[in-house]
């Protein structure tokens, strides 16, 4: 559990699976140890019991060996949480995990796995309030007590309370500097708020505590490449992905690493930065996984780098397996959310890839603001933003010649002093949409 929280895997304990490895082996017939393994290869969304033959039995024996035993009433729902969230409806798992923290506020598993699925629901309402219930009981005695702090932190940030995420996150790192997950928050905040030179001087200054927090440091050198491709300072954008983003990923084929990697090399392009054979390399581990469609926020990405290696079958591919899953009767909410957000999401990158803005913009702004439905944090997200943008910018229809305008308008808003939308602005400008 504390390899969990903490983003790492202890190699003195055998890492997770390690450990997993060990307790099944100790005690075959201990449920609640079923429920960590399954729960954990599922949180990941890299599989699923569709997918996974050896994991659709894990859950099946899971949950007959329950009806065995007399489990308490806080086991049960441990049990019936993984079985629901295996068969794809994570808002009922998340309402099981929320009925254990009503009676058991500390129980660490709960929280962990309801935060994760609300991240991926896009409930970020949900997700900062669960924690906010049961925080006042996490007192300093309490094992694990530090890193709640850096929970709760993320779900303040992801409601724009950026102040108190802040505070809380250097809380828990001034006990504890290897906290990832609060470091985590504090890239966020500098992000959220165009602060790249602060942001960039956090990174730098922290990086020897999380470097070898392995489940996370891929994505915390993520946030510290954002800020360079945010000044334009794409050279130095590649060599942190060069040396840390793709070498990561090339060990761990981690959904988050899978992400990440795609995200940061579209964003790349739509700046205009060749990014050479990157994308072919990237290839061979998104391929694999064109068909899962466990989450649609992890099938945008997937579609990226199918488009950018040039890979055609495989483009067709996720779009034709996506296009079933959607119309498959099931209690999988990412299937029903995918008729109306997540083919649409992806129709408009291949229609971006194949040299039609307009129709980008015509099938994006529709579902706008219903992309937070896919999961994700805002940070990560705004490669959406910024491909209709983008879109926008390079319309050939007067129907849309004032989008991009209004797009840029409302973004500088929201973020003021951001160099990349100020380069956005004056791309805008030399096509005349802002004079």
């Amino acid at each position: 559990m504390f390899q969990y929280v903490k983003w790492t895997n202890d190699k003195t304990l055998g890492g997770i699976e390690g450990c997993l490895s060990k307790m099944r082996a100790a005690d075959p017939s201990f449920v609640m140890g079923h429920a960590l393994s399954n729960g954990l290869v599922l949180i990941g969304t890299g599989s699923s019991v569709k997918l996974d033959k050896e994991l659709d039995l894990a859950v099946k024996n899971m949950v007959a060996l329950s009806k065995t035993q007399s489990l308490t009433q806080r086991e049960r729902l441990h049990v019936s949480a993984v079985e629901t969230f295996a068969k794809g409806n994570f808002p009922k798992a998340c309402e099981l995990w929320e009925q254990i923290l009503q009676d058991h506020p500390t129980d660490m598993l709960a929280l962990k796995f309801s935060h994760d699925a609300y991240f991926y629901l896009g409930y970020q309402e949900q997700m900062r309030d669960s924690v906010a219930r049961i925080y006042p009981f996490w007192t300093p005695a309490i094992p694990l007590s530090n890193y709640v702090k850096g929970i709760y932190s993320f779900g303040l940030l992801e409601t724009n309370f950026y102040d108190q995420a802040e505070k809380l996150a250097r809380e828990a790192l001034s006990v504890n500097p290897a906290d990832a997950w609060a470091v985590h928050t504090v890239a966020h905040v500098h992000e959220m708020k165009a602060e790249i030179r602060h942001g960039l001087e956090f990174m730098q200054r922290s990086e020897t505590h999380w470097k070898d927090s392995d489940m996370l440091a891929c994505h915390n050198y993520w946030h510290w490449a954002l800020y360079l491709i945010e000044k334009g300072e794409y050279e130095a954008a590649l060599t942190i992905y060069d040396e840390h983003i793709f070498p990561n990923l090339r060990t761990s084929g981690a959904m988050l690493d899978v992400v990440d990697n795609c995200s940061m090399l579209y964003r790349l392009q739509m700046e205009g930065v060749s990014v050479g054979d990157r994308w072919r390399d990237v290839l061979p581990i998104t391929q694999k996984h064109s068909r899962d469609h466990v989450l649609l926020f992890n099938d945008a990405h997937l579609l990226m780098a199918s488009l950018g290696a040039g890979d055609p079958q495989t483009t067709q591919e996720l779009l034709t397996t996506l296009q079933d899953a959607s119309k498959c009767p099931e209690e999988n909410c990412q299937h029903l959310l995918a008729r109306d957000v997540g083919l649409p999401l992806c129709q408009a990158l291949v229609e971006v890839e194949n040299g039609n803005p307009d129709r980008a913009v015509e099938l994006l702004l529709p579902i706008r603001y219903r992309i937070v439905q896919i999961g994700g944090s805002n940070a990560q997200r705004d490669v959406f933003n910024q491909l209709l943008i983008h879109a926008a910018l390079n319309c050939t229809s007067g129907i849309h010649k004032n989008v991009a305008r209004s797009l840029l308008m409302e973004r500088d808003a929201l973020k003021p002093n951001s160099p990349l939308t100020e380069r956005l602005i004056r791309k805008a400008a030399a096509v005349h949409l802002l004079q």
